[in-house]
């Protein structure tokens, strides 16, 4: 039962395109998640899985909060 809950998620975060910062923010958050998730009821994987959507979310705000106080457009909106 867990190796196809394994590759299964797995297979969920291979599909999803990172760029750096969201790199970044998945790594530290599986990191703390899974790290939570086994010591919550032995669901690590669960947990890392979290723990890298919320990294990656943080990352992009933080971002974001940086480009605004640079006084830079968001990405999308520059002038042509």
């Amino acid at each position: 039962m867990k190796i196809p809950a394994m590759l299964l998620a797995a297979a969920a975060l291979a599909a999803i395109p990172l760029s750096s910062a969201d790199a970044k923010g998945c790594l530290k958050g599986a990191a703390a998640g899974g790290v939570a998730g086994h010591y919550a009821g032995h669901h690590g994987l669960l947990g890392a899985a979290a723990g890298c959507l919320y990294g990656r979310h943080h990352a992009k705000e933080q971002a974001r909060q940086q480009q605004q106080q640079q006084g830079q457009p968001h990405a999308g909106q520059e002038k042509m």
